[in-house]
C-alpha cells in the first residue's frame, strides 16, 4: 500500500516512519523499499556510528539513551515505527552488551513512543528473531510453537517480546519474527556472506561447522517488503518472516559451486560448532501471507546468484 493516497482531489498528508538501525543491514534496504512506496523516512544512528547525520531525517540517539529516543520520538511524529537496531550476531562475544541493547534497548524505544503518545501511531513493529524456536521438533515451524531458546541471543530476543508485552494495552505493536535472512551488504561474520566472500575470492580453502544444519533462508529483499506490507496490517500479533523452505549448508555450497565454477576445500573446524547448535528451522509463513496478501519469497539460488555476481 502507498503511503500517500489522493482524496477527493487531495493529497494526503505524508506517512512518516521512524526507523531505528537505519544504516544497518537491514535498516537501508528498508529505507528504500518505504521511500519508493511513498513514506517520509526518518531513522536512528548510534553515536558510535563514525559519519555524522546525513539530513534532518536521521537523529543520533542511542537505545540506551533514553532521553535522547524520547527527543527524537517527540520531534518526529511517527505514523509507524520499525525497530531493527540490535545485536543480531548470535555468536557476539560481549552477553552483557546483547542483553542491555536487546532487552533494555527496546524497553526505553517502547517507553519513549508511549510517553510521547502520538495519536497517529498505526503500527509499532519489533524485529526478533525465529532463533526463539530453538530446536523445535515440529516443521514447518509457525507461531503457536513454544519458544525453546537455545543461546543468549535467542533468549535476549524472548525477553525483548516479553517486555513488549508490558505495552500490549497501550501501542499497536506487531513482534516478527524473521528467519535466517541475507544478501549484498551483509557482514562476513554471518555465515552466507562468510560462504560468498571465500567463493568470490575464489579461496582454496573455506574453514566451517556443521555444513549438515539446515535454515529457512530469505533474501533481505523480500524480508523489507513484508515488513513494509505489515505496516498497516492490523497490529497484535506475531508474525515469521521465512520462505518456507530450508536448505542444508551442503546444499548452499554445492549451489556456490555451479554458479562460480568454483571448488575450494571445505575444512570442518570443531571449534566452530556450537554445542547448542539449532539444528533445522523451517518456518510457516501463512500468517504473514494471510495479513499482507501475496508475497515473493525469492529461491535461495537467486539469492545466492546475485550476491555471488554483484
Amino acid at each position: 500500500m502507498n503511503a500517500a493516497v489522493p482524496s477527493e482531489g487531495r493529497a494526503a498528508p505524508p506517512v512518516r516512519v521512524l526507523v531505528t538501525g537505519l544504516r544497518g543491514f537491514t535498516g537501508r534496504y528498508m529505507a528504500d523499499v518505504l521511500t519508493r512506496r511513498g513514506y517520509v523516512v526518518h531513522g536512528t544512528l548510534a553515536s558510535s556510528e563514525s559519519a555524522a547525520p546525513r539530513g534532518a531525517r536521521e537523529h543520533v540517539a542511542d537505545l540506551l539513551d533514553p532521553q535522547a529516543l524520547l527527543k527524537v520520538v517527540e520531534e518526529v511524529q511517527p505514523n509507524h515505527v520499525l525497530h531493527l537496531a540490535a545485536i543480531a550476531f548470535v555468536a557476539h562475544g560481549n552477553v552483557d552488551a546483547i542483553y542491555r541493547t536487546n532487552v533494555v534497548g527496546t524497553r526505553n524505544l517502547l517507553q519513549a513512543v508511549a510517553t510521547a503518545g502520538s495519536t497517529n501511531l498505526r503500527s509499532v513493529i519489533l524485529a526478533s528473531s525465529a532463533n526463539v524456536y530453538g530446536n523445535a521438533v515440529v516443521n514447518p515451524i509457525d507461531e503457536g510453537v513454544s519458544p525453546q531458546p537455545a543461546n543468549d541471543y535467542a533468549v535476549s530476543k524472548l525477553a525483548m517480546e516479553y517486555v513488549a508485552a508490558l505495552w500490549r494495552e497501550q501501542l499497536p505493536i506487531t513482534i516478527v519474527r524473521p528467519f535466517n535472512y541475507t544478501g549484498v551488504g551483509q557482514s562476513p561474520q554471518f555465515l552466507l556472506p562468510k560462504v560468498v566472500d571465500a567463493f568470490r575470492r575464489r579461496a582454496a580453502e573455506l574453514e566451517l561447522g556443521n555444513i549438515d544444519v539446515e535454515r529457512d533462508f530469505s533474501d533481505v529483499r523480500d524480508v523489507v517488503e513484508a515488513y513494509a506490507g505489515l505496516l498497516d496490517a492490523p497490529p497484535g500479533c506475531v508474525v515469521n518472516v521465512c520462505s518456507g523452505t530450508s536448505h542444508s549448508l551442503s546444499e548452499i555450497l554445492a549451489f556456490a559451486r555451479e554458479i562460480t565454477g568454483h571448488s575450494p576445500h571445505i575444512r570442518i573446524n570443531p571449534a566452530f560448532v556450537r554445542a547448542n547448535e539449532v539444528r533445522r528451522l523451517q518456518g510457516s509463513n501463512a500468517r504473514l501471507r494471510s495479513l499482507i496478501g501475496p508475497w515473493h519469497a525469492r529461491p535461495v539460488r537467486e539469492t545466492l546468484e546475485w550476491m555471488l555476481l554483484a
